[in-house]
C-alpha cells in the first residue's frame, strides 16, 4: 500500500473518529453500565469482606462458628463510618430475609458498645442461630446476581434455587409493563387516526397552504416537552379551557374528568407524538404518483375501493414507520404520565426513576431499563423483518 493511500485512509479515519467517540461515550458506555449494574450486587460484599472469607467453611445447616461470628462483628465495626453503605447492605439482606433490619440494627449497636471485645451473636439474638439468616448472607455475598432481572419480570428463586413466580402481593412489574404497552398502543392508534388524514391533507395541498399545515406539525417539536405537557395540564383541568368551552356551549352539565386519569394521558401523549406519525406518512405519500387515484376512478373504482386497493397499500411503509416511531417513543415516556396521569396510569419509566432516585436501588432500576431495552429491540427487529419482506416481494 502506497504512502498516499495510507494518508487517505488516516484522513478518513480522523473524519469519522469524533462520531465513533460520541457513540462510544453516549451510547455504548451507558448501555454497558446499565447491563453491568443490572447483574451487579456488591452492597453486602463491600461491607462484609471478612465474613465472605469465613463463611466458606460453614456447612449451611449448623450454627455459625465463633470465627464466623467474629468475622461478622469485625466487618460491622469497620463499617461504622459508612452509614450509607451499611444502609444499602441492610436493605439488601432484608429484601432476601425478613427481619434483618431489626437484627442488624441490634447487632451493630452491640458491636459498637463492646469496643474490641467479642460478641456472642447467639446469645444476643436467637435469630443468629437460624440457618436462613446466614444463608441469606452467603447468597448476597456473590458480586453477580440475577435477582434484579428476575424481579423485573416478577420471578424469583425459591429455597432450592429454582426460578418461580413471585407472590401475588409482590408481583407488580408484569402489570406495569402491560400497562405501558397498552398506553403506547392507544397513543399509536390515535396518532394514526389523526395523523394519516392530516398527512393526506398536506400531500394534497401545495404552496403556502402546505407550508402552513407543515408548520402546524413542526412547531410543537421546537417547544419543550415539559412546556407542552404543562399546557395540557392547564387545558384539561376541571375549569380548564376545554371544560369551560363545553359548559358554555351546553354540551355538558358538569366538568369532564380529563386529568389525573388515562384519558388525559392519552390526549396529551397523542398531541406530543403526532409529528412522529405525520412526517413519515407524508414523506411516503409524496412519492406516490398523483394520477393513480384518478386512474382508478376512471376504471370504475369507487373512491373508497380505490383508497383501500391503491393508496393505502402504497402508503403502508409510512404507516408502519410512523407507528413504530410513536410506539417505541411512547414506551419510555415519563413526564407526561407523571404530571397528567393518576397512580394507575404511571408507565415503566416512572418506576425506573423511583428506584433510581427514591430508593437508590440502582440494580432494580437498571434491570427494568434493560427489559425495556430488550422489548424495544425486539419491536425494531420485527419491523426490520416486515420491511425486508415487503422489499423482497416488491
Amino acid at each position: 500500500m502506497t504512502k498516499r493511500a495510507l494518508s487517505r485512509r488516516a484522513g478518513a479515519f480522523l473524519l469519522v473518529a469524533p462520531l465513533f467517540l460520541f457513540i462510544a461515550l453516549f451510547f455504548v458506555w451507558p448501555l454497558v453500565s446499565v447491563m453491568k449494574q443490572s447483574v451487579s450486587d456488591t452492597a453486602v460484599l463491600h461491607i462484609l469482606p471478612r465474613t465472605a472469607e469465613a463463611i466458606g467453611a460453614w456447612d449451611g445447616t449448623s450454627e455459625p462458628s465463633p470465627e464466623l461470628q467474629q468475622a461478622l462483628i469485625d466487618d460491622l465495626r469497620a463499617a461504622t463510618g459508612d452509614q450509607a453503605a451499611v444502609g444499602d447492605m441492610v436493605r439488601r439482606l432484608n429484601s432476601a430475609q425478613s427481619g434483618f433490619r431489626t437484627l442488624m440494627s441490634k447487632t451493630i449497636r452491640a458491636a459498637a458498645e463492646t469496643g474490641e471485645g467479642p460478641v456472642d451473636l447467639l446469645a444476643l439474638d436467637a435469630r443468629w442461630a437460624q440457618p436462613p439468616f446466614w444463608t441469606a448472607i452467603a447468597e448476597a455475598l456473590s458480586p453477580i446476581t440475577d435477582r434484579y432481572l428476575l424481579a423485573a419480570v416478577d420471578l424469583t428463586r425459591d429455597a432450592s434455587g429454582a426460578i418461580v413466580s413471585q407472590p401475588p402481593d409482590a408481583a407488580i412489574n408484569q402489570a406495569i409493563f402491560t400497562r405501558t404497552l397498552w398506553i403506547s398502543a392507544l397513543v399509536t392508534f390515535f396518532c394514526l387516526a389523526v395523523g394519516y388524514p392530516y398527512a393526506l391533507l398536506i400531500a394534497a395541498t401545495s404552496g403556502w397552504q402546505r407550508q402552513v399545515l407543515l408548520a402546524a406539525v413542526l412547531l410543537p417539536l421546537w417547544t419543550s416537552l415539559l412546556v407542552r405537557t404543562a399546557a395540557w395540564f392547564m387545558l384539561l383541568q376541571d375549569r380548564g379551557l376545554i371544560n369551560e368551552l363545553l359548559l358554555t356551549l351546553n354540551f355538558i352539565n358538569e366538568p369532564l374528568a380529563l386529568i389525573f386519569n388515562r384519558t388525559g394521558v392519552v390526549i396529551a401523549m397523542t398531541h406530543v407524538q403526532l409529528p412522529l406519525m405525520v412526517l413519515p406518512i407524508y414523506s411516503v405519500l409524496l412519492t406516490i404518483p398523483k394520477n393513480l387515484m384518478p386512474a382508478a376512478a376512471s376504471l370504475g373504482a369507487h373512491p373508497l375501493r380505490a383508497f383501500t386497493r391503491v393508496l393505502l397499500p402504497l402508503s403502508l411503509r409510512g404507516i408502519l414507520s410512523g407507528s413504530l416511531l410513536v410506539f417505541m417513543s411512547a414506551l419510555g415516556y415519563y413526564i407526561t404520565p407523571a404530571l397528567i396521569g393518576g397512580a394507575g396510569d404511571q408507565m415503566i419509566s416512572y418506576f425506573i426513576a423511583f428506584y433510581a432516585t427514591n430508593t437508590a436501588n440502582w440494580g432494580m432500576a437498571s434491570a427494568l431499563g434493560l427489559v425495556l431495552l430488550v422489548i424495544t429491540i425486539l419491536l425494531y427487529a420485527v419491523y426490520e423483518r416486515l420491511s425486508g419482506g415487503r422489499e423482497r416481494s416488491a
